[in-house]
Order: C-alpha cells, then sequence, then structure tokens
C-alpha cells in the first residue's frame, strides 16, 4: 500500500503545482531577487502548498482512522497555515517561531512525544516530565533545520526525500507500518513537486514548504526512530539529519560569535560555499544530495551495527563533519572581509 501511496501522491503533486504556481503569482506570493538570494528573477514561492494538498490527499485515502495521526495532520495544518501567510506578507522571525511551537504543542498534546530512549548498554531513560518540552525543542529545531537549508533550486525538497526514504526503509524493518505509510505519502508529494522546482526551477517551495516538511520530518522521527530503533536510538535520527543538522549548527555558531541575532540572513551556508568554491548551482545540490544519502546509508548501517561497528561509523562520519567544518571555514575566513566592507557602504554589493 505504501507504494500505490506514494505513486497517487507523486501523480497528484505534479497535477496540482501547475494550478499553485499560476495561483502564487496572482496573489503575489513571489521571490524577490536581492543580495542575499542566488536567483536573480522573481519566482513564485506557494510550492508547499501544492506537497500539502497532496499530502491532504494521500492522508484521506490511505491512513487508517487512528487517534495517532490526527495530531500530525492538525500540526500540519497549523504549519503550513504559518508559512502560507509568511508567504503572502513575511512574518517576523517572532511570530514563525510562536506558530512552530503551537503546532508542536499540538502534536505533542495528542501523544506524540519522546517519552524515553534506548542506551548503548541497553537501559531505558525515561525522560518523565521533560518529554513534552524535549519533544516540542526538537520538532521545533528540525523544522526550522530544514527551513535554513531551502537556499538552491530543488536542495531542501530533495534533501528532505532523501531522508524521507531512509525513514520509510527503517519504519519497514522495524515493523512501523504508521511512520512507514506517512513517510511515503510524503515522498511522492515532495518528488512531485521536486520535478518542477530542481534547477532551473519554475517554482520555490516558500515557508510554507520548508515549515512543513520540516515539521512532518521532525515528528515523523519521535514516531518511528526515537523510540523504535533497539541500540543508539538517539543517534540515528540526528545521523539521517546529519546534513540540515550541521548547516544549523554551524549557522548558529557563526552568528554568535559574530554577535549577530540568530534569524539574521548570511550568505556562508554549505550550498553557498560550495558555489563559491566554483560549483555550478546544479552540482552543489548534487554533493549535497550525495552527502544526505551518505548519511542516511551509514545510520541504516548503523541500526544493524555491532558496537565496534556502529563505532567506526560515527569515527568516519566526524571525519566527514571536519571536512566539511574546514571548508565552510576556509570560505567563511576568505569572504568574510568583504561582506565587512559591503556591509558598511564602503564598497558596492
Amino acid at each position: 500500500m505504501g507504494y500505490i501511496a506514494l505513486v497517487i501522491c507523486f501523480i497528484a503533486s505534479m497535477l496540482i503545482t501547475p494550478f499553485v504556481i499560476k495561483l502564487a503569482i496572482k496573489v503575489g506570493a513571489v521571490d524577490k531577487p536581492n543580495e542575499r538570494k542566488v536567483h536573480q528573477k522573481l519566482m513564485p514561492r506557494l510550492g508547499g502548498l501544492a506537497m500539502f494538498i497532496s499530502f491532504l490527499i494521500g492522508f484521506l485515502l490511505f491512513i487508517p482512522e487512528t487517534m495517532e495521526a490526527w495530531p500530525i495532520l492538525l500540526g500540519a495544518c497549523i504549519i503550513v497555515t504559518i508559512g502560507i501567510i509568511d508567504d503572502l506578507k513575511e512574518l517576523s522571525a517572532k511570530t514563525k517561531l510562536i506558530g512552530q511551537i503551537a503546532a508542536a504543542a499540538v502534536t505533542v498534546l495528542g501523544g506524540i512525544q519522546i517519552d524515553y530512549i534506548s542506551l548503548p548498554t541497553g537501559e531505558i531513560l525515561q525522560f518523565g516530565a521533560w518529554a513534552m518540552p524535549l519533544t516540542i525543542i526538537w520538532i521545533v529545531a528540525i523544522t526550522n533545520a530544514i527551513n535554513l537549508i531551502d537556499g538552491l533550486d530543488g536542495l531542501a525538497a530533495g534533501v528532505s526525500s532523501i531522508v524521507l526514504l531512509t525513514f520509510s526503509i527503517l519504519a519497514i524493518f522495524m515493523g512501523n507500518p504508521l511512520v512507514a505509510l506517512l513517510g511515503f505519502i510524503m515522498l511522492g508529494s515532495t518528488l512531485g513537486f521536486l520535478v518542477f522546482n530542481f534547477y532551473p526551477a519554475k517554482i520555490f517551495m516558500g515557508d510554507t514548504g520548508s515549515l512543513f516538511l520540516g515539521y512532518m520530518i521532525s515528528v515523523l522521527a519521535v514516531m518511528g526512530l526515537f523510540k523504535n530503533v533497539a541500540v543508539f536510538s538517539l543517534i540515528v535520527p540526528i545521523i539521517i539529519l546529519g546534513v540540515p543538522i550541521l548547516d544549523t549548527t554551524f549557522a548558529i555558531i557563526r552568528r554568535i560569535i559574530h554577535k549577530k541575532p540568530l534569524s539574521a540572513p548570511d550568505k556562508f551556508h554549505l550550498h553557498h560555499c560550495l558555489i563559491k568554491i566554483g560549483f555550478t548551482h546544479r552540482q552543489s545540490v548534487i554533493i549535497i544530495y550525495a552527502m544526505s544519502g551518505l548519511f542516511s546509508i551509514a545510520a541504516i548501517i548503523f541500526t544493524e551495527a555491532t558496537l565496534w561497528g556502529a563505532g567506526l561509523i560515527l569515527f568516519a562520519l566526524l571525519i566527514l563533519v571536519e571536512l566539511v567544518v574546514e571548508v565552510t571555514g576556509l570560505i567563511s575566513d576568505k569572504y568574510r572581509p568583504l561582506l565587512s566592507l559591503m556591509e558598511s557602504g564602503k564598497i558596492k554589493k
């Protein structure tokens, strides 16, 4: 059934997206080029609406009537509403954060939370009263991580598709049909949109799409991976989401060091750095796809590995992280003086 849901949602998303392109232009939900954007022309940016409608079709057709699933849909409706308003009127960072917390809180109050994790020793660590706030923090953090990597055509949609496929595969292995089915529905909806979003894009997903994807990915991780992986359950979803988590972590560190607000934009995300090195738009996206794929493969192997094997996988991933840090750091050091001059107005952008 999961594969049928994937195909139907893929087709639905492909058919709906052209109508959303026309709607976005009509209502003025467009992304204007500026100094922090890569694109050079006016682009419709309400693409996440197509993914959500496709997801809604799949949800109503394939998800059984279980109370566990409805809080997810309610939270998704809240996060998509926030995204649509932002794509139309550009909300403040504070307002978007409040909306994300509301969506996460609704989901958690519906019973979807990280109650415990399994430790390497085989023991279970119960979170008790901390379960709700920890789950809300996780959902909001991953939602923003996906939102931050949405900087190149097809990047967030492609990375999210790799993550969703990995979640679905692991859910099948672990005998969790609901997570697998939701994962396939999301995967079909995202891939159908990616047809129009890959470089050169005809539409952007906007905050409607990036917030929706981040929310759904974070919730699926809570439902499937935190509780059901026998060993190192805390590490597995973090490995799968390695690319967006690392990119967000480095962005936060940069802004703290340079005493800027956490919501302040910059052009030192991984995708910006790859382009500055000399890779093309398309090559940069494919490189990040490959990195995300490596993290996902590592996570799948990790769940079946022995203690020594898991240690080797973590060591290899740490080396990859170090390489990313070095490359990002070199690019930042090279371009930082130039950006400082731009910000001071001494040279034109």
